[in-house]
């Protein structure tokens, strides 16, 4: 476990890179301007077919749902890269439940996490570049797609940090990462306040219902975000280009949020663990 003082500067590793988010880029802002219009020209069926896949995904913070992933996995990959850092010789516990990563150094798991990001941010790509060679009508499986990749992703940072995302409130951090990531800087200030004493607060039903009521205005970004996309993706060539490019972006942000907002609750509760020792 790390000292103090070692905590306190990981802290403010995480405080540097909170001052540091910037504004949504002027392009992003731009590209949301033709949606409405290229929404008129998107076949029903097509955007029929967005808004199921985006209503499952709010299913998913009232129950979970296909899109709530399986811990084993995650926690095999924490194992790995455990032995690649310590070593095989190194007597030590299996990793078999999400509490035991609770204690591990967090050079550790900062790995795992960075890891997971690397390989979902290639996968996304992929996925975009496959999806752009259709053009506008395989948009249909490229938004659900993103989003789901984006969900799954921030639970394996979740358990890559100890936490699990089989719990309503944990799904609702998860929703909070996403916004995040999409967020203008007058938003993500405001989700950093929120978040600032989640722990102590999660449990208040009222503030819970509340939290709740915004993951449709989340949805409703991501899906205002592909707006740009869409207009892109009317050419063949720059489909292709685009849709890898601004896939790649998308979880590449959502991965370093997820990251960076899990990274400063581990800490804060190891802080508040090492207060409750010295107090006893």
């Amino acid at each position: 476990m790390e000292s103090r003082e070692q905590l306190l500067q990981e802290l403010s590793i995480v405080k540097t890179w909170e001052s540091e988010q910037k504004d949504l880029w002027f392009w992003e802002k731009i590209g949301r301007l033709p949606f409405q219009l290229l929404d008129r020209l998107t076949p029903k069926i097509l955007n029929k077919k967005i808004s199921e896949a985006l209503n499952e995904l709010g299913n998913y913070l009232q129950a979970g749902g296909r899109y709530l992933i399986s811990e084993a996995g995650t926690l095999r990959h924490i194992e790995e890269v455990r032995h690649r850092s310590e070593g095989h010789h190194r007597v030590h516990t299996q990793i078999t439940a999400i509490e035991d990563v609770e204690t591990l150094p967090l050079r550790i798991l900062d790995q795992a996490a960075d890891e997971i990001i690397h390989n979902r941010t290639k996968l996304a790509t992929l996925q975009g570049a496959t999806t752009g060679i259709g053009g506008i009508l395989t948009l249909a499986i490229d938004v659900p797609a993103v989003l789901g990749l984006s969900l799954k992703t921030i639970q394996e940072l979740a358990i890559c940090y100890g936490y699990d995302p089989k719990i309503k409130q944990e799904r609702i951090f998860t929703i909070k990462c996403m916004q995040f990531s999409s967020a203008d800087i007058v938003g993500k200030k405001a989700i950093l306040d929120e978040l600032s004493d989640y722990a102590a607060n999660d449990q208040a039903d009222a503030q819970m219902i509340s939290q709740l009521q915004g993951w449709r205005e989340v949805f409703a970004t991501y899906r205002d975000n592909w707006g740009w996309k869409k207009l892109f993706q009317l050419i063949p060539v720059a489909g292709i280009l685009f849709g890898a490019w601004i896939n790649r972006g998308t979880l590449k942000d959502v991965g370093e949020s997820a990251k960076m907002l899990y990274r400063k609750r581990r800490i804060l509760e190891r802080l508040s663990h090492l207060d409750k020792q010295n107090i006893e």
